[in-house]
């Protein structure tokens, strides 16, 4: 599986945990997490375990918080693409 198949797979299984997100958003979701991990380890220093492992992250976030993405709220400009306009409270 390449990359982009793993991003649609990841995609669909945080789609499954939060029927709030837009497909487009579920996949922006994924490519962040999977981002976020692989910029964390290389500031850190460490070596790239390889896309099993950060797959396996990304599954982890998303069971831990999948459910819940939809409610994400920053000022952080990077992010702020990933919030939708619907009221939240």
């Amino acid at each position: 599986m390449n990359r982009t198949e793993q991003y649609e797979r990841l995609a669909e299984i945080l789609k499954q945990k939060n029927d709030v997100l837009s497909e487009l958003e579920a996949l922006t979701w994924v490519e962040v997490l999977w981002e976020d991990f692989e910029t964390t380890l290389a500031r850190a220093g460490e070596p790239y375990p390889g896309e099993a492992k950060s797959f396996q992250y990304v599954v982890q976030q998303i069971d831990a918080y999948g459910p819940q993405l939809h409610l994400f709220q920053t000022k952080n400009e990077k992010f702020k693409h990933l919030m939708s306009k619907r009221d939240i409270h």
